[in-house]
């Protein structure tokens, strides 16, 4: 046993409760304590397998999709992870979590109204290169047709079908 550890210490505290107030039992000062990476490891471990899913039902309820829900969610373990030092309550650390999905969930549908807002134009339908062959086959057709007809009724033909008379 090292002088900085506390007589009694020699079992690591798996619990996040336990994780986080093992560092400020050193102390009475209210700053953050300083997690060892293994024990946070571990309390975001046994965080996620207890509270994975509940979180993504959370957020798929907000964003109606589960895949966007998976990544706001492991997003929101992510940030945990890395700010597990500045987390001052440990009993909070769940409420942090809902609280973090809450807010990326709002982050998305936010993004997803600035897309649908600044989506770019569909491009007019051009039409293929064998339509256009085929439609220039039909047009020679018809009018090596219209040129059999007798003057008058190529009239009536061309106004009734091309003029809409």
């Amino acid at each position: 046993m090292t002088a900085s550890e506390p007589s009694g210490a020699s079992a690591r505290p798996i619990n996040v409760t336990e994780t986080l107030v093992a560092g400020t039992a050193l102390g009475s000062v209210p700053a953050a304590p300083r997690v060892d990476q293994a024990d946070a490891d571990a309390a975001v471990t046994e965080l996620y397998s207890a509270h994975y899913r509940s979180l993504v039902r959370l957020a798929a309820l907000l964003v109606h999709d589960t895949a966007t829900a998976e990544e706001v969610v492991q997003d929101s373990f992510v940030a945990l992870h890395v700010g597990l030092n500045r987390l001052r309550d440990s009993e909070k650390a769940l409420s942090y979590l809902r609280a973090a999905v809450v807010n990326r969930s709002r982050s998305v549908l936010r993004h997803r109204v600035v897309v649908d807002r600044n989506a770019p134009k569909p491009v007019p339908d051009m039409p293929s290169a064998e339509h256009s062959a085929l439609v220039m086959i039909e047009r020679s057709s018809v009018v090596a047709a219209l040129r059999t007809l007798p003057h008058r009724q190529r009239e009536v033909v061309v106004l009734r079908y091309y003029a809409d008379l």
